[in-house]
């Protein structure tokens, strides 16, 4: 059973790679030609309507789907009940925005939003439609047909809004490569997950699912709202040129944050539910998915940092040159950001959702003090270096719920990550003195540095993390000879 469940663990990070990383490199190239072709303004008008949809979203999942996962057998009743719920709410809370979009319009005092936002919203209806067929195939582990169906929806999505931007459509092929993406992907999973609603919802089925789920949904809201208040303040306070500026570092930064941290996450969670009445197990299983996170993350934030400017100039233009600077301190909060939601999900896994909730809202509180904080004090500079101290907050004490809750010392967990993270200094450290010698074109310059970066980091981690390589190499010369 424990091999099986090893099998399934690897098979399951493979196709979550394959999914994340088709995704991304799609959504990455896009970006690219579409930040050629569109506005800094472009960006700030999508970016400002960021935390309405997200937040909007968050409430029509409802934390129902992380209560499915976590409940070991859910029935067909139960995931019916859920489906027609999370429609007549998809309903509501598009109602509820269409009514806002003027008021929200006058509020940023740009006119346009108030039709984009009419139209963007109608994505919480069709996201509606496949919660319940994607948190099926995390239930069961089937990866692979997630990863296809997100690789295809990318792809398509994103040929169709080059070809729109290309044409002029301006903001408006932002908007739709997000509706298509989400649309592609609910007819695909609707083709491919042998799975339909019955006409029942179950009051019982709601209950329950409702007294683990009401509290991740609660966490999820205020986590949600915070998470894109920094875009809210910008907007407000600033300019779209500086939300723009804001949105397009994010949206890169995002890549190598949550990329890895992603895949575990998606993985982990399921398999971590599987364990939640084995402490020892639990330990164990988390201890080396937040090891295998920081190994990859922590080298590829430094990394990133160093390369900035010549990588922002070389990819979107030298109209984004203003944007290097919010990307480089995004991603020092980016190192914090990548082990939030693995400590997270090991708390939701054993059912301490009360627990989560509580502590939610003493954590977004010191959040937005430091946000709101920083940008009245120091301005936006100040914003992005109060996300920074928010991100760090956040993880302590996210680590730390797990030290009480599940055992795994957050001492123990600094240790763990001490030597990973000496060996991404010591990379930066050599690779930006060797930069500091040496002056060629934008190319050469990320080449020279990621070269030099990677090779240090390499010999460093032999040094210092040598029981991580080893583990890494074992596991997946496992999963090779139990395929082969």
């Amino acid at each position: 059973m424990a091999s099986d469940l090893k099998t399934k663990t690897l098979s399951g990070f493979i196709w979550s790679f394959i999914q994340r990383f088709g995704s991304m490199s799609i959504s990455f190239v896009s970006n690219i030609v579409l930040a050629r072709l569109l506005t800094l303004d472009d960006y700030g008008t999508i970016g400002m309507l960021m935390i309405f949809i997200a937040v909007a979203n968050t409430f029509v999942d409802g934390g129902f789907g992380s209560a499915l996962i976590q409940k070991k057998e859910p029935t067909k009743e139960d995931y019916s009940t859920i489906f027609w719920w999370n429609m007549l709410l998809s309903f509501v809370i598009y109602g509820l925005l269409y009514w806002a979009a003027p008021a929200i319009s006058r509020f940023y005092n740009l006119p346009i939003l108030s039709d984009v936002l009419r139209v963007q919203g109608i994505i919480l209806i069709i996201n509606a439609l496949s919660i319940i067929q994607q948190n099926q195939l995390r239930k069961q582990l089937k990866f692979k047909r997630l990863a296809v169906v997100t690789v295809i929806s990318a792809s398509l999505s994103a040929g169709i809004a080059i070809a729109l931007a290309w044409i002029g459509w301006g903001v408006w092929a932002l908007v739709a490569q997000q509706l298509l993406l989400s649309l592609f992907t609910a007819i695909i999973l609707w083709g491919l997950n042998n799975w339909w609603p019955d006409l029942v919802f179950s009051k019982e089925s709601f209950k329950q699912l409702f007294g683990f789920g009401g509290f991740i949904l609660l966490s999820n809201l205020i986590n949600s709202f915070c998470d894109n208040i920094q875009g809210l303040l910008l907007g407000k306070f600033a300019n779209p040129t500086a939300l723009g500026l804001y949105t397009q570092a994010r949206k890169l930064e995002e890549i190598a944050s949550t990329s890895i941290s992603g895949i575990v996450n998606q993985v982990a969670y399921p398999i971590l539910s599987q364990k939640q009445n084995d402490k020892t197990a639990l330990i164990n299983i988390l201890k080396k998915f937040i090891t295998l996170i920081s190994f990859f993350v922590f080298p590829l934030m430094f990394m990133l940092i160093l390369i900035a400017k010549p990588l922002i100039v070389l990819m979107y233009s030298q109209k984004w040159i203003e944007c290097v600077p919010y990307f480089q301190i995004l991603c020092i909060a980016g190192l914090a950001v990548s082990l939030q939601g693995i400590n997270l999900n090991a708390i939701a896994a054993i059912g301490k959702s009360n627990i989560m909730f509580k502590w939610t809202i003493v954590k977004r509180t010191i959040g937005i003090i430091l946000n709101v904080g920083g940008l009245l004090l120091f301005g936006v500079y100040g914003l992005l270096l109060g996300g920074v101290l928010t991100a760090f907050t956040l993880y302590a004490i996210n680590a730390m719920l797990v030290s009480k809750h599940i055992g795994y010392k957050f001492i123990e967990q600094m240790k763990d990550l001490l030597s990973i993270t000496a060996a991404s200094i010591i990379a930066f450290v050599v690779s930006f003195l060797i930069g500091r010698c040496i002056c060629f074109g934008l190319v050469a310059d990320i080449t020279i540095k990621v070269i030099s970066f990677v090779t240090f980091y390499i010999a460093s981690s032999i040094l210092l993390n040598r029981y991580v390589i080893k583990e890494i190499y074992e596991t997946g010369m496992s999963f090779v000879l139990k395929r082969s």
